[in-house]
């Protein structure tokens, strides 16, 4: 939400979740649960959507999204540090892949644990994004870490989805 927060100057904000990721999977809340989630969480925010993707990479959300809106809108994708390290540095395949996919999209990366610093042949389609907090300390993991300790965890999810979260995180844990 912090990342979305910060980039509220773009027109929307579509919350894009895959229901396969490439890179790692699922485990214990399941994708509709997931998606559940994201929708609770954005329902305040006008300008902020949610949609499911069948791709997991950004250039098959990418693509899904021009398929969606058409042309006419440029498409940025916001991430962390340690998001744009792996998507960047993934092996698609075939060499030059990544570089030619950044000509469909751009992306805003933010701090997390550290700036990122792209290639420099990639620093005209890869964008810092400036978050106005520290933001290191907010990920699933330490979440369901805090709950689990019952340490103090509300303040790193939405009020509109706590009550869910520790409900889910609580079955994880038991």
């Amino acid at each position: 939400m912090a990342l979305a927060k910060a980039a509220i100057h773009l027109d929307q904000i579509l919350f894009v979740l895959p229901r396969e990721l490439p890179h790692k999977r699922y485990s214990g809340v399941t994708f509709e649960e997931r998606l559940e989630l994201l929708l609770a969480a954005v329902e305040e925010e006008p300008r902020f959507a949610v949609a499911a993707s069948d791709g997991g990479l950004f250039i098959e959300i990418a693509r899904e999204c021009r398929a969606a809106y058409g042309a006419e809108p440029d498409l940025t994708f916001l991430c962390g540090r340690d998001a744009a390290e792996r998507i960047v540095t993934w092996d698609y395949g075939q060499p030059g892949a990544f570089p030619a996919m950044l000509e469909e999209f751009e992306m805003l990366v933010a701090s997390r644990n550290g700036d990122y610093v792209p290639p420099a042949a990639l620093r005209h389609r890869i964008h810092a994004l400036e978050l106005g907090e520290n933001c290191d300390h907010i990920a699933a993991t330490e979440v369901r870490e805090r709950i689990g300790h019952d340490e103090s965890w509300r303040e790193l999810v939405p009020n509109t989805i706590a009550e869910e979260i520790k409900k889910l995180y609580s079955r994880l844990l038991a």
